[in-house]
């Protein structure tokens, strides 16, 4: 069998190498600019690799929604705000990790799923539903910690664990939405800090109190 190579790689390889293209093209230029010779061109495939490995932009479409997911889950799995010891204190560690990841390079800090979401809602269902299923999942990996944070801090008022661990997410990505339209990465690190001073209002907790 021949070395795999651009011109004949391997499915897996130049499925690997699709998903890359769309994850950093589609964040630059929008699921709907994104042509597929562009991300051919990316990935340093042919066409026929990509019908080959998708079949469709569509398909494409679900499977990079997949793909962060996947990616995605294990970077903030290792991230550090999950090592302070106290609850609450893990939450607003995760807001000032997200903060903190965001640099000048919008299309680089920004969401995959985010974008196509707002593109795709009714145009692509299977697309709008992949990146639900990631952006949902995601806020839900919050809920443990902000629910134990309520019990460690007597807060019984009218809100859940799960709407403000949806809320972070609305912060977060409509963040991204002012960044990109003010071409200026510290609109969402702004939307952060403001984050971090409800998230304490929500608690009673001042700045020097954590």
């Amino acid at each position: 069998m021949s070395r795999p190579t651009k011109h004949a790689p391997e499915r897996g390889d130049a499925r690997t190498r699709l998903l890359e293209a769309a994850r950093d093209t589609i964040r630059a230029k929008g699921f709907a600019s994104a042509s597929i010779d562009d991300l051919c061109r990316a990935a340093e495939v042919t066409k026929g690799a990509f019908f080959h490995s998708f079949g469709s932009k569509e398909a494409l479409g679900v499977a990079a929604a997949e793909f962060w997911a996947r990616t995605t889950s294990d970077f903030f799995a290792a991230a550090p705000y999950h090592h302070p010891p106290d609850a609450l204190e893990r939450v607003l560690a995760y807001v000032a990790f997200r903060k903190a990841i965001i640099t000048e390079d919008l299309a680089e800090s920004s969401c995959l799923v985010g974008t196509m979401a707002q593109e795709t809602y009714m145009t692509f269902p299977s697309i709008r539903d992949a990146c639900g299923a990631s952006m949902f999942d995601h806020a839900s990996t919050l809920e443990a910690d902000i629910e134990l944070a309520r019990r460690e801090r007597g807060v019984t008022d009218d809100w859940t664990a799960e709407s403000l661990a949806r809320y972070t997410q609305t912060v977060i990505q409509g963040g991204f939405v002012l960044a990109k339209a003010g071409n200026d990465a510290e609109l969402a690190r702004e939307s952060l800090a403001h984050l971090e001073r409800y998230i304490r209002l929500l608690f009673r907790v001042a700045e020097d109190e954590t």
